[in-house]
């Protein structure tokens, strides 16, 4: 029996099979879980296609989680088919392309608030929206919400506002920790180090931590291999850790311990 046996999680942003996300997908899927991925717009049918490469092809929601309509018929659907919901992933973010690479001074507010609300309020919002349905797991032995995150504790190259769209998730994390805990839902992130998805590739100088990255990392990393992140994120989902919650869970082979 899978440490994830019996459990309902929603996965948000599967895009291709070289993402974390699907990666923790296959592994929440070999533990057990009945998942369902979700996906909008443009990328919606590229989710579509990427879920036939998981074992039973779940089932993918539309769900834009900018807009509230998308995000009511999402949680309608889910009441319908499962009542409860165990686990959510939630794996968004996206910046305009102005945030990223080219300081802090050239990207104007319309798109900073975009990563912002991309990349940070997301999470508020898709947690609200299935609140009703978390809640019911969290008083039957506890719900769990987990994010990914790239440690915004420094500030990295070319990260830019990014970074400080994660600071602001690592925040929410802790505050939406606060407020759901008596309800018995749990909220952490899992920091990873750099894998090579489509997301990371559009960030301008992800190159240069591809490069250094495994020389700095006392376990050694590997750009192609979003296991670990994947099982990380299994464990977290899972009721392995009960009383866990606020945390930041590092997953980058330990460069977040270690100097220059």
């Amino acid at each position: 029996m899978g440490i994830l046996e019996g459990k309902r999680i929603l996965v948000t942003g599967v895009l291709t099979d070289e993402s974390l996300a699907f990666a923790t997908a296959r592994a929440a899927m070999d533990e057990g879980a009945e998942i369902v991925l979700s996906g909008f717009g443009r990328g919606l049918s590229l989710t579509r296609r990427t879920a036939r490469k998981l074992p039973g092809e779940p089932d993918v929601l539309e769900i834009d989680a900018t807009d509230a309509e998308h995000l009511a018929g999402a949680a309608a659907t889910l009441s319908a088919r499962w009542g409860r919901l165990d686990g959510l992933l939630h794996a968004i973010g996206f910046a305009p392309q102005s945030c990223l690479g080219s300081g802090m001074f050239d990207a104007e507010w319309d798109d900073v608030s975009v990563a912002l609300q991309v990349s940070a309020y997301s999470l508020k919002s898709l947690v609200g929206a299935f609140l009703p349905l978390l809640e019911v797991s969290g008083a039957d032995g506890g719900a769990s919400v987990v994010s990914l995150d790239f440690d915004a504790t420094v500030a990295w190259p070319a990260y830019d506002w990014m970074g400080v769209a994660k600071a602001a998730l690592e925040s929410l994390t802790r505050y939406l920790a606060k407020e759901l805990g008596p309800k018995g839902i749990r909220v952490n992130l899992v920091a990873a180090g750099p894998v090579r998805t489509m997301a990371a590739k559009s960030i301008p100088g992800f190159s240069a931590f591809e490069d250094t990255w495994a020389a700095r990392a006392p376990l050694g990393w590997d750009v192609h291999d979003a296991t670990p992140v994947a099982k990380a994120c299994v464990t977290l989902l899972s009721d392995w850790l009960p009383k866990t919650t606020g945390e930041m869970v590092h997953v980058d082979g330990g460069v977040h311990a270690v100097g220059a």
